[in-house]
């Protein structure tokens, strides 16, 4: 069963009516019968960067849910019209302090009834000032046999996919 990510569109973004529930497109989903059209649920984008050096990657602690207290890598959202690859060199600045420049892609991930589509990249730092920010209690370098625990399910997924790639060059 496909889960329902939309069940709390309730008004139409155009004109404000109650929208009621109807198939269009093969699915059930919000449609405003003051402006005759559907409303597309479209995903979220979000983008993030391994930050290695040498045998350590940068990790910053969460001091904002999801994952609060827990360790990640620097990520955020990418804002609409914004390219990829600065969103992610503008989210390690913000959550880091340090500038980074991207070596690879290290892959797209996504999960069954989640609105969020990741973007992943490699990056190596080029400069700036290693600092926390408003969304970490903590940023700091670990040694990839020493990592603390992680904030998302996906966070072990995505370490494998860079190893792999980092081996086979």
């Amino acid at each position: 069963m496909t889960p329902n990510l939309d069940e709390d569109i309730r008004y139409c973004p155009y004109c404000r009516a109650s929208l009621e529930r109807r198939i269009v497109a093969g699915r059930e989903r919000p449609y405003c019968p003051c402006c005759q059209r559907a409303y597309f649920s479209d995903p979220k984008l979000a983008v993030a960067v391994i930050v290695a050096s040498g045998d350590r990657i940068l990790l910053q602690q969460r001091a904002i849910e999801p994952g609060l207290g827990l360790w990640s890598f620097p990520s955020g959202f990418v804002e609409r019209g914004e390219e990829l690859e600065t969103a992610a060199r503008r989210e390690v600045l913000e959550e880091t302090g340090l500038e980074v420049g991207l070596l690879r892609l290290v892959g797209v991930y996504s999960r069954h009834g989640e609105p969020v589509v990741l973007v992943v990249y490699e990056g190596q730092p080029r400069g700036g000032v290693l600092r926390t920010s408003e969304e970490s209690q903590a940023v700091h370098w670990f040694a990839l046999d020493a990592l603390p625990p992680l904030a998302f399910p996906h966070d072990e997924r995505i370490l494998r996919d860079w190893l792999r790639a980092r081996s086979t060059g």
